[in-house]
């Protein structure tokens, strides 16, 4: 008896296995809608499957891999859910309500090796990687919580920014990719799908090469070496000379803007030279990039670093609009509900020590 999810299929796998075991083409198609339109969780609601299609997609496949732990509910309508998984490792993911409709920022991974200092997820070290079927059943169970408490409202947009590095899972990332915009199924299009990596420069590059119109984000954070090394190890591996590299190379393959997030850290990035720094920076690329600037959420296990003053944001963010730079100070969501992503997972798991 396999236990494999049947979310770990992309469209073009369900169909190859359909006819690996001598079934009708077609039945890929009925299948898909049933699992993404219709958003059953029982083989035996496919009630225009045949009974043989069904048991032999009930003696190789599963649906549940995770279940919700803990579910909550910001003032401001932010939900954010910690899912348990087959394994008993434990994963947060966010519905967060924008302008433009429901945003869901999904985990790639369970822990993080990336290491930024300022990271609440990155202080626990990466577990393992988590499945395509895994990244797709947080949209599912959020869609299904819309479904049962919020009548026709549905996710529209998603964000790979939660536990992880995205570019470090890239095989699972990709195909998770695949399936949500698939058009028979949650048809969540590619323009409404952001991938943030903190700096892997040869999977800027497969991406760059990658079939799809998803949208970019960088963690930049510091616009010098010394810098952004101090606070991110990964820079020493992918200084900012060759990540730039990487990134005129997706804008000139895709023709898409790309976002760089920076944290603002209190008297660390937030002075106005470090503003003129990435200004220079992003010169040459500014009609293709927008900075999107981050107001810092303290985390208890790094009490050295402290939010940017409003003053200094603000001086930033004028200093860049005065070089010609599109930038934005986000828009901050479910402050009163562990907003730091990483927050909620991590005080969890210290209970249960």
């Amino acid at each position: 008896m396999n236990s494999e999810s049947i979310y770990n299929l992309t469209f073009e796998d369900l169909t190859d296995w359909m006819i690996e075991h001598d079934q009708k083409k077609f039945r890929a198609t009925q299948v898909w809608e049933w699992l993404y339109r219709k958003r059953v969780t029982d083989f035996s609601d496919m009630t225009n499957v045949n009974k043989d299609t069904l048991q032999l997609l009930s003696q190789n496949f599963v649906f549940h891999t995770m279940k919700e732990e803990i579910r909550q509910v910001s003032s401001d309508g932010t939900v954010k859910f910690l899912f348990r998984l087959n394994d008993g490792n434990i994963i947060e993911t966010v519905l967060m309500r924008q302008k433009y409709g429901l945003s869901v920022c999904v985990t790639t991974q369970v822990g993080c090796n990336i290491g930024c200092s300022f990271c609440a997820s990155g202080i626990l070290k990466k577990n393992r990687d988590l499945s395509a079927g895994e990244i797709v059943e947080q949209i599912l169970l959020v869609q299904r919580y819309l479904d049962e408490t919020e009548n026709g409202n549905r996710v529209s947009h998603v964000v790979v920014m939660g536990i992880g590095e995205p570019f470090d899972n890239f095989g699972n990332l990709t195909r998770f990719l695949k399936t949500i915009n698939h058009a028979k199924g949650l048809a969540i299009g590619a323009r409404h799908i952001t991938v943030s990596t903190s700096g892997i420069v040869p999977k800027i590059y497969e991406f760059a090469d990658f079939d799809l119109q998803v949208n970019l984000a960088i963690s930049l954070h510091a616009p010098n070496d010394e810098l952004r090394s101090s606070i991110m190890k990964i820079n020493r591996a992918y200084p900012i000379k060759k990540l730039m590299e990487a990134i005129r190379y997706y804008l000139d393959k895709t023709n898409r803007r790309v976002t760089f997030e920076y944290i603002m850290l209190k008297d660390v990035n937030d002075h106005v030279e470090e503003a003129q720094q990435l200004a220079n920076l992003l010169k040459d690329i500014r009609h293709l990039s927008y900075v999107n600037l981050i107001p810092y959420n303290p985390v208890n296990e790094h009490i050295h670093y402290e939010r940017s003053e409003k003053e200094a944001i603000l001086k930033f963010y004028d200093t860049l609009k005065k070089n010609g730079v599109n930038c934005v100070i986000r828009q901050e969501h479910g402050t009163d509900i562990d907003a730091a992503c990483g927050q909620l997972r991590s005080k969890q798991l210290k209970k249960a020590k």
